[in-house]
């Protein structure tokens, strides 16, 4: 099993370097940039465009911009950037070393993953703060959504689908049926929607907060204050995830014990007299419940990352996913590229944690005897 672990951290670095290769690549070929919306910002405002620059360079770049304003005359109608004509050369160029530009896309790429391997993802360009700290800012609203999200659809899939087994081609089976068609066809974004009209001062009822996680006055509550108050905001986000996202698991836990109920085993179990429910729980579950609990770390991460991006917009949670939305809009490079690798390597050792649970909960599972 050793050497299985080895190879699969191994295979971990080309295929996280091919995914920064061919990210890297789309970005750079799709229109705009930082250097670009930072020169519609001059246009605009060179002040306040100028003043995000950070070190000596800030007032000297001010300073051009505001030589740019009376002296419309520099050629600079040759530049690459939409929006430039007008502009002081010298300007530009500034704005492209402040950014890293002034150097070839290979150069820049290679020096972004040598930073990336000691875990330096460098600072925003427009927030004036370090990437991780950007994270770490972030990530208790993401932790909170995705730990409840994959806690409750799991305690709901699970015996769910153990019941619409059991009871297949049932009434109950049936309707239940309907509750999960319904999950699969309507995005959590959506149920986010209604439940906002329905139950936070939409036009119905306004029981529930519509910002953020905690009050205003969460620091002078008392400590069972405190839990209230965050189980009262974060209801209806983790409701509208968990409505969007319970159905399929809730149909491969049923397909599971479906199939483990008509293997052989099972017959001859009942035909030496043995309780169903003893069936059931110390013979099938543990075969059945192979692919839902084995693939929990990686629901996990799928669920953390990738699920809550319009809820949090919603619900005007700060989350992760609001942050990778706005530094992909703003085209903030090292906020994109940060957490991109960070959180493909994250997803890569959890798939492999995801192999090895197979092994956990099965041990006749032996990866090396496959090889």
């Amino acid at each position: 099993m050793l050497a299985y672990i080895v190879r699969r951290l191994l295979f971990i670095i080309p295929t996280l370097f091919g995914i920064m290769v061919i990210n890297f690549v789309v970005v750079q070929a799709a229109p705009g940039g930082p250097v670009e919306r930072m020169i519609a910002e001059i246009r605009g405002t060179a002040v306040d465009a100028t003043a995000r620059f950070s070190g000596g360079a800030r007032g000297e770049t001010q300073s051009s911009g505001q030589q740019t304003q009376g002296s419309r005359s520099s050629d600079s109608s040759s530049s690459t950037y939409r929006g430039a004509r007008g502009l002081d050369p010298s300007l530009i160029k500034e704005i492209e070393r402040q950014f890293g530009f002034d150097k070839p896309a290979h150069e820049r790429f290679i020096q972004m993953m040598r930073s990336y391997l000691v875990f330096d993802f460098g600072q925003s360009f427009f927030r004036d703060r370090s990437v991780i700290d950007l994270v770490l800012d972030k990530m208790p609203v993401s932790i909170s959504l995705g730990l409840w999200t994959a806690l409750i659809i799991y305690a709901i899939s699970i015996p769910l689908g153990i019941a619409k087994a059991v009871r297949h081609g049932s009434r109950f089976d049936v309707a239940s049926s309907a509750a999960i068609i319904v999950g699969y066809s309507i995005p959590g974004f959506l149920f986010a929607i209604l439940l906002v009209v329905l139950f936070a001062g939409g036009s119905v009822f306004d029981w529930f907060p519509l910002r953020g996680l905690t009050s205003a006055n969460w620091p002078e509550m008392s400590w069972q204050e405190r839990i209230v108050d965050y189980l009262w905001h974060i209801t209806l986000p983790v409701l509208a995830m968990v409505i969007g996202g319970f159905a399929g698991l809730t149909m491969l836990t049923k397909n599971s014990f479906l199939e483990e109920i008509g293997k052989q085993y099972v017959v001859t179990a009942r035909a030496k007299g043995l309780a169903e429910q003893r069936i059931l729980y110390s013979h099938i579950f543990r075969n059945a419940m192979l692919i839902p609990v084995a693939g929990f770390p990686s629901a996990f991460i799928g669920i953390l990352f990738t699920g809550a991006l319009l809820v949090e917009v919603i619900f005007s949670l700060d989350g992760l996913g609001l942050l990778g939305f706005e530094s992909a809009i703003n085209r903030d490079y090292p906020v994109m590229f940060g957490t991109l690798y960070f959180f493909t390597l994250l997803g890569l050792l959890m798939n492999l944690v995801g192999d090895l649970m197979y092994h956990v909960i099965d041990p006749r599972i032996d990866f090396e005897a496959r090889n």
